[in-house]
This record gives structure tokens, sequence and C-alpha cells, in this order.
């Protein structure tokens, strides 16, 4: 179901994609359900419970992909789980390796849907950017996901799957805290999370799960644009890391560049920020900030952007992102010079704002170039794609 982009979000249950063999994909089960799904399986309590917990930790923490490796569950009981369960992994559809060793995967899920993920090495951790939706809800218009229109939200399980076909692809089982080369995750790739804020969670706790994944919730990052009715909530409910796709300091521009701020705007979303849960200086809200030459480089914003932090005392640093170049796009990227002195008049004014090194341009895996397919777009294509959302937001709206 596509959710409008500028009108208040509201929770829809999605039903788990049907399998053609008709079996439930263990991958996103919390352990409540996974429990009452064994019991519907035939299991008594008593064995469902001791199931649950052998299951979760041959998958979250071993890694294992048949149920039949489970070696400490009876051979009757794997039957059983085998006739009605599968492990599930999302399949790769391709693989591409950056000159910078970024990795992105293309991913086709059990409808033949498709999405992108990214992992990001470094010489101190490794990042991976998860996608939510299967295209956007949103057009941001330097954005080449935001030229897709979205196809659905994905799944919990669709979700965690992309973290665990990391594991895989980086042979990180059994699961270990010591050595570990994924030790981040940014919900940064392709969709919005808060339109897809239910199954962001229920994904993201069993990441955050200290029995499997076990990734702190410090070490997670959500990204939003500006969907500011479930920003509190994301806080309560979730409590990872907040960073905010920025981008502007004036009305006029973000409304063209981040059109979601024409139904929030740059001061309520600025509000919500103050008021997100658990933001303090050791967990400071991270703004990010793509840097569009001409169009919001100027020291007139940088001191705007400064300006803006101060008033509302925000615990933040702001990530200045070099414009990656898509094919359609009509962004210039801001000259080396120009970003160096956006940088040092907000790094002036007591706030970090560190610039981001482009990662995976060669493989179209940097940040706004995730795409499941890179086909070129004419300028009028983008702007028809554009003016049809917005369509489809007024008529919801109204």
């Amino acid at each position: 179901m596509q959710i409008p982009g500028l009108v208040d979000p509201v929770p829809v249950p999605r039903p788990a994609t049907t399998r053609a063999d008709g079996k439930t994909a263990i991958v996103g089960l919390s352990r409540i359900r996974l429990r009452e799904a064994f019991e519907a399986a035939g299991m008594d309590a008593k064995a469902a419970k001791m199931r649950t917990s052998q299951v979760w930790n041959w998958v979250y923490h071993r890694g294992v992909t048949e149920i039949d490796a489970m070696a400490n569950i009876s051979k009757e009981a794997r039957a059983l789980i085998d006739a009605h369960f599968v492990v599930g992994r999302p399949e790769i559809t391709e693989a591409q390796v950056s000159s910078d060793g970024t990795r992105k995967w293309l991913l086709r899920f059990d409808d033949g849907n498709e999405a992108e993920c990214v992992f990001i090495p470094d010489a101190d951790r490794g990042t991976l950017c998860v996608s939510s939706q299967v295209g956007c809800t949103l057009n941001c218009r330097f954005c080449f996901t935001g030229t897709m229109k979205l196809v659905r939200n994905l799944t919990a399980g669709e979700i965690v799957g992309q973290v665990m076909l990391a594991r895989d692809a980086l042979g990180e089982w059994p699961s270990s805290q010591d050595g570990r080369m994924l030790t981040n995750i940014v919900m940064m790739g392709m969709g919005e999370p808060l339109y897809n804020f239910e199954a962001v969670r229920d994904a993201l706790h069993i990441v955050m799960d200290g029995d499997g994944l076990g990734l702190s919730k410090r070490r997670i990052t959500l990204s939003t644009s500006g969907v500011v009715p479930m920003m509190a909530r994301a806080g309560a409910e979730i409590g990872v890391n907040l960073a905010v796709s920025l981008h502007a300091v004036t009305k006029e521009v973000r409304d063209e560049i981040v059109p979601i701020n024409k139904r929030y705007g740059i001061e309520e979303l600025l509000a919500a920020c103050a008021a997100y849960p658990g933001a303090n200086n050791a967990r400071r809200i991270t703004f990010e900030y793509v840097m569009l030459d001409g169009k919001n480089d100027s020291d007139a914003d940088a001191y705007e952007l400064v300006r803006l932090i101060r008033k509302y005392d925000l615990p933040a640093k702001v990530n200045l992102i070099p414009f990656n170049p898509w094919p359609g796009s009509d962004y210039l990227c801001s000259p080396p010079e120009r970003v160096e002195r956006f940088s040092s008049i907000v790094f002036a004014g007591g706030i970090s704002a560190p610039v981001r090194r482009p990662r995976g341009r060669d493989i179209m895996a940097a940040c706004g170039q995730l795409k499941s397919s890179s086909e070129k777009i004419s300028r009028a294509d983008l702007d028809r794609a554009a003016a049809e959302k917005e369509i489809g937001w007024t008529e919801v709206a109204a």
C-alpha cells in the first residue's frame, strides 16, 4: 500500500509476502510471534518455548540458513519446523564492489521486487546502509531513489534479512563482538523509514537483541526526511540515534529539494528534534546537508544553519555531503573550496560540521544514488514523477 508523503502516516499492517511454498519466514518474527507460530504448527507450549530459544540462537547468532543444520534440535522437531517454516534470505541479483571497497547488493524478495543495500568499510568501523521500502514515498529532488514510485513497504524480515545477508557476505558467523567488520547500521537506504514505522521498529528490535545480532542502539542511526508526527514515537519505541535530512535552511529552497517541507516546515521539524527522547551531547542529532552548487551553499546559509541550531539548543552535528551525481539530475556539487568555507563557518559557530568523503560513486552506491535500476531519466520525466506524487498527496489530504 502506498502511504502518501504529505499526510500524517497511519500505521497499516502489511502481511508478509506469501511464499510459493506456503512456508513462513522465521527471520523477522519476534520471539513471541515465533513461539505462537510454533504452537500453531502443532507444538505444545513448553516445546514451543524451548524451540524458539534454540532456533533464535541458530538463526541470529550462528547464521544458519537451513533448518536441518540446527543440530541440537531433534530430528522430529526439525522435520515439523521444516514443513512449515524457512529461515529466509533475500536473493542477491547483483553484487558490486567499488574501487574504495564499498559493496552494493541488489536484492530480490519473494514477490520479485528489488531494493539495494550498501556496506561501507572504514578503518575503525563498517557501516551497512539498509533500505526500508521498495522505491520511496518522497521525491527529494537531489535523490535518485526519489525518482521511483513507492512500490511497497519492506517487511521486518526483509529489513533484518539485509543485515543477515551482509553478515553472510562478510563471513561474520557465528556472531561476535570482537573483530567484527559490520559494526554500525544506518537506516538511510531506499525509502523513508518513518513511513514504514512498525516494520522498521520490529526489525531493529531483532537487530538489537542481545542474544542474537546484538548491535547496540548507539551503533544504529535512523534517518528521516522530517516525518514530524512519528519522530517522538521513534525515540520512545526504538531509541536509536536520529539523523535528519535537512539540506536547506529556508522554506523556499527546502520546499523545492525536500518537498515534505511543505507539510512539516523547518521550525516544526527542529522543534521535534529538540523534543527527541534521548538526545544529548553524548548522542547528538545528525543533520544531513547535501551541498548543491548555488542552491544551499552560501555563507548566509551557513550562518542561518548555526542560528537555527542554536535557537533550538540542539545537541547536534552537521554532516556536509558533496552532491553525488546520477543520470538525469540537473544539480551540481558545490566546489570543494565552497564546501570547506561552509564547514568552517559552522565549525566557528561551535557546531561540528565534517565533510563526508564520497564512497562508492563508481558503482552508484553513494548517498542519494540508490535505485533498483539505473536507466537514464530526463528532466521532464523527473518533473512528471514529482507532479504525480504531489497530486496523490493532495487527493489523499482532501
